[in-house]
């Protein structure tokens, strides 16, 4: 039997520490009130005789006090209650010093969390990481529920981003870009006003971008095509100085030619600029959190030039950079996320160019993302908008009914754990549909307290976010609670493991006809509780399909000591994220979109499906079917560098 400790950690059974901790109680009390050697080699057994896997190690004090209540030895249970409560209090004195140590000492791999992706060497990461230990233990002990840190332990649940909890901060947001160019914004108490040119803006940005990654725990979403604008400034700036100079010796072509001559050297310094600052940002996190959005809207004044910023954009994330061996290496951030459209869609649009040129990028270095408009418009009432990294904000109008999202924030994520609950269900779907009405209340309560942690914070806390502009524009000591209600920002009820959940209730995977209804059946409810949660709270739930190799993994691993080896559920060492359906009845990507496809709408707060590619294999044709078949079929699809082991999967997680 393993034991689970209050700060996490899982040790095996030990029953002397069971009769050390009664024989205290003992040494406390009058002979009458002790207990016996055999009664507590009788409480022993019976703890051991429930035969569990796993057990709480609060589970087993319980146990203890309430055996010995029912010896009628009340004093020895209050000295044993003592006991265990002074003990609670030296544990609350310190209990971070091992993570930390172990972070330090690069023992703890599990230091990590939400955030796999840092060095856990660097002096800077690891200043986060200490932090982040020190708030997930507060969040654990004093600020959550103890039900739902319980939860949490056992890995019913996952409350992502316990490691800032304690601070009054969100996820992610859709920065309102435009207004921040166009109107100013204040960084670290200097006033930036509008950028004049195009390489002013990009420097900018990137400005922008450090102080609000500072302030946040997770991803900042970028719409591109705001620079538009100033690559046009520039451009009517260098016929201006061009006329001034020699506007007699040049004709008005001339003039142009010279000017947009001008302009494209400028565009290749500003994309650099971008490329460069985004990959040495110092921050905590080890690289910045980033999403550029490349969409072309044929209604947008400034078309022409942002489509010369997304093609440089693409052809310098291609290029890469050089590293410190002098080899060029693909950047690490952004992460590009490419709109395909009618004029970009591979059907003799005028902007086909820029989607052959994305796809040869993306078998250069995995990226860009793609997302579908046709497919996007359908499930989100005909907008299309930008997701932070793999979340998307939940639909929203302004008091004039117009839809808005720039400006809009992402609160945090609980991720429900569903093979557990079919594991727990013993195969019969009752019971199963019972747990998981009983569990997605503990989600919404635990949804519930990180917005109720953020009620009250005034706009100090991150003025970059509220009072410069990323966000809104409060005054000082101004409140941000309106931005919490309403549905104005976004709450996400996360979900792994559909294929695994199919398979122990169903005998056959998402694939099959039988399969797959009932995996739509349970999508849809898991969808039309964060409805019920909206209606009655009044705030922005959203269904997200968790895709996060180290949360599957996480739970696969507590699954696994506790009910065993399963076949295909636990015994790969990890679970499938979200509604993936890559198992071992479908080994084949492209079989494996198509029957996603079909999953992708019930989860509006987040469905990013991943192809995986050999660059070394695939050609640009076969680029060019699976590009049209996104844009016919997918809402959001990001590529992964195929792996070519055989039986990787299940032999590397073994």
């Amino acid at each position: 039997m393993k034991v689970i400790k209050r700060d996490g950690r899982i040790v095996d059974y030990d029953q002397e520490k069971i009769r050390i901790a009664i024989q205290k109680a003992n040494a406390e009390v009058i002979e009458e009130e002790k207990a016996s050697s055999r009664q507590i080699e009788n409480i022993v057994k019976y703890i051991e005789s429930l035969n569990k896997k796993r057990m709480l190690v609060e589970d087993i004090q319980d146990i203890i006090e309430e055996k010995l209540m029912a010896m009628r030895k009340y004093e020895l249970a209050k000295k044993y209650i003592i006991y265990r409560y002074t003990r609670a209090l030296i544990r609350k004195s310190n209990t971070t010093d091992a993570s930390i140590l172990g972070l330090i000492r690069q023992t703890d791999r599990e230091a990590s969390g939400d955030h796999h992706y840092r060095s856990a060497t660097m002096a800077s990461s690891q200043r986060d990481y200490i932090a982040g230990e020190v708030s997930r233990d507060l969040t654990r002990r004093i600020l959550l529920p103890e039900k739902i840190s319980k939860a949490h332990e056992e890995g019913i649940l996952y409350f992502h981003d316990a490691d800032y909890f304690v601070q009054p901060v969100f996820h992610s947001c859709l920065v309102n870009l435009d207004d921040m160019l166009t109107n100013g914004t204040v960084i670290n108490g200097c006033k930036i006003e509008t950028p004049k040119s195009f390489q002013v803006a990009c420097t900018v940005m990137t400005q922008i971008i450090a102080s609000i990654c500072a302030s946040q725990s997770g991803e900042v979403g970028i719409d591109v095509t705001h620079l538009g604008k100033y690559l046009r400034k520039s451009k009517e700036k260098y016929i201006k100085k061009i006329k001034e100079k020699c506007s007699l010796e040049y004709s008005k072509k001339q003039i142009q030619d010279l000017a947009q001559e001008a302009v494209k050297e400028e565009l290749v310094r500003g994309v650099q600029t971008l490329e460069y600052q985004i990959n040495t940002m110092p921050t905590a996190s080890g690289y910045a959190p980033v999403t550029f959005f490349l969409h072309l809207s044929m209604e947008d004044p400034y078309l022409k030039e942002n489509a010369l910023i997304i093609e440089e954009i693409l052809k310098q994330h291609q290029a890469g950079f050089q590293n410190e061996n002098g080899e060029y290496v693909s950047p690490m951030a952004p992460k590009l996320v490419y709109v395909l459209d009618e004029e970009n869609c591979l059907k003799g649009g005028k902007f086909d160019y820029l989607t052959k040129l994305a796809f040869a990028c993306s078998l250069k270095c995995m990226t860009p993302s793609y997302i579908s408009a046709s497919k996007m418009r359908e499930c989100y009432q005909g907008n299309v908008f930008s997701p932070m990294g793999d979340e998307f904000l939940s639909l929203w109008k302004d008091k004039n009914g117009k839809f808005v999202f720039e400006g809009r924030f992402h609160q945090g994520t609980v991720t429900i754990n569903l093979p557990q609950i079919a594991i727990m269900s013993e195969q019969n779907e009752d019971k199963f549909w019972e747990m998981l009405d009983e569990r997605l209340e503990l989600c919404k309560e635990a949804l519930m307290c990180r917005s109720s942690a953020l009620m009250g914070t005034v706009s100090d806390i991150s003025p970059i976010h509220w009072q410069y502009g990323a966000i809104t524009r409060l005054q000082k000591g101004e409140k941000i609670d309106e931005y919490l209600k309403g549905g104005y920002s976004t709450l996400a009820l996360g979900y792994v493991g559909l294929y695994e959940t199919t398979k122990l209730l169903k005998k056959v995977s998402p694939i099959t006809e039988e399969g797959k209804r009932f995996a739509i059946l349970l999508l849809r409810h898991l969808r039309e509780k964060c409805d019920e949660w909206k209606k009655e709270t009044g705030l922005g739930f959203t269904l997200i399909s968790v895709q996060r190799p180290g949360l599957c993994k996480r739970f696969a691993k507590l699954d696994r000591e506790r009910f065993g080896t399963i076949f295909d559920v636990t015994d790969k060492g990890y679970y499938l994220g979200g509604y993936s359906v890559l198992g071992s009845e479908c080994t084949d990507e492209f079989a494996k979109l198509q029957i996603e496809s079909e999953f992708q709408g019930f989860s509006a707060g987040g469905c990013e499906s991943y192809f995986q590619l050999d660059p070394e294999e695939e050609s640009m044709q076969f680029m060019k079917d699976i590009v049209t078949f996104i844009y016919e079929n997918m809402i959001y699809v990001t590529f992964k560098n195929k792996e070519k082991k055989e039986g990787n999967r299940r032999n590397e997680n073994n």
